[in-house]
């Protein structure tokens, strides 16, 4: 069955992104190697998981998403305080599993397309 989660990234200013996947931990390898080096996240520079959760369905974790990104910066906050005070990267505790890897070969060189109107 497939999982989904939503999730917090952080900057060394303490702004956060919020976002929404089904593979959270390849989602973090794109943020800290800036797969997508235009983006907003990679321009200013969210590499750091401070919060995330599970949902069973997309359709729950988009909904959620789209709630959180409708909070100001305090109420995100609140989230993610309680687990985590010092806003750490939660994703260096998977760096002992041997399915992670930050290496850019890690990831697949994903290219998006320009849209154009």
């Amino acid at each position: 069955m497939k999982q989904f989660w939503v999730y917090l990234m952080s900057n060394k200013s303490r702004r956060l992104y919020t976002g929404m996947t089904s593979d959270l931990g390849a989602r973090v390898i794109d943020h800290k190697l800036k797969l997508y080096p235009d983006s907003f996240t990679a321009r200013y520079c969210y590499d750091t998981l401070v919060w995330y959760e599970e949902h069973p369905t997309f359709w729950s974790a988009r909904s959620r998403e789209l709630q959180i990104k409708g909070w100001r910066k305090e109420k995100k906050a609140a989230l993610i305080l309680p687990e985590n005070p010092d806003w750490a990267d939660l994703s260096l505790e998977w760096q002992d599993d041997p399915g992670w890897k930050l290496e850019p070969e890690a990831r697949p060189t994903i290219k998006r397309k320009k849209v154009v109107r």
